[in-house]
């Protein structure tokens, strides 16, 4: 029976990191790949600097697939300018973010100078720009869902991708306490994140903050790891895996708030079967 293949390649939030102290956990932002066994990943969810990480995967071939942002933060959409295999005249990428505008101009503002030295338009290939509505929609052998969820400074979508009878949840950026603070004061399960999550095999979500810091949490538009692992009991989750850690959360750190909430942490150049 075939599976399906995620491969964590950026795991902080907000700023890459480095150094002895975050070297097993990893350093780089959000990125994961995902294919049918083990293909050559046909989808990618998020674009921060972890994908450059999948350069070696691809070695003389083009990237032919499609890029999934969750939003348009530095940390998800660094990565873009910096993956070999989507910028060659063969490479066919298909760039889908939350509708907002036009998406080549909503993605130019944070890819343009003065601020980087090319725009969009300076990569290579064929590049097709999708400003996408909360939603179904479909790539290759991969049936997305899309639904908003609230965060802080622009639109955000987690994701829900099912293939082969599989199904994982993406909701690496997420502030519920936006919409109240819920049954135990860390935010509302609401019927987005609830709609994403039920039943799924694997459910990645952001935790850079812990119960302590929701004050703090609540403020840059997160959630904490006490959330992500009430949403999963909610929601009847097999395994919860925590992304997204906070840049200054060293390995040890990361560890032990995970053992805590009875999650995995994931951990830069993991591949975990579906």
């Amino acid at each position: 029976m075939a599976r399906v293949k995620l491969r964590f390649l950026g795991v902080r939030g907000s700023t890459p990191v480095a150094g002895p102290e975050f070297a097993r956990v990893g350093g780089h932002t959000s990125c994961i790949a995902m294919s049918i066994d083990d293909a050559i990943p046909s989808l990618v969810l998020d674009a921060g600097t972890g994908l450059q990480s999948l350069t070696p995967v691809f070695g003389p071939r083009p990237f032919n697939g499609a890029i999934l942002l969750t939003h348009l933060h530095w940390d998800h959409t660094q990565g873009l300018p910096f993956f070999p295999p989507a910028d060659r005249d063969d490479a066919r990428v298909t760039l889908v973010q939350p509708a907002q505008g036009d998406p080549f101009k909503v993605l130019s503002v944070v890819m343009s100078p003065p601020y980087f030295p090319i725009g969009p338009d300076g990569l290579r290939g064929a590049w097709t720009h999708v400003a996408l509505e909360p939603g179904t929609m479909q790539h290759d052998r991969f049936e997305v869902l899309a639904r908003e969820i609230p965060h802080k400074g622009g639109r955000t979508y987690g994701y829900r991708v099912e293939s082969a009878g599989r199904s994982v949840a993406y909701l690496p950026d997420h502030c519920p306490t936006k919409l109240g603070p819920g049954p135990e004061g860390l935010g509302e399960y609401h019927p987005a994140a609830r709609e994403l999550a039920d039943g799924v095999d694997v459910l990645v979500h952001g935790a850079p903050f812990v119960a302590s810091e929701l004050e703090r949490a609540s403020a840059f538009g997160h959630a904490t790891a006490e959330y992500a692992a009430g949403l999963a009991k909610a929601a009847g989750v097999d395994r919860l895996v925590l992304t997204h850690h906070g840049p200054t959360r060293s390995d040890d750190d990361v560890d032990a708030i995970a053992r805590r909430v009875g999650a995995e942490a994931a951990l830069e150049g993991v591949e975990l079967f579906v």
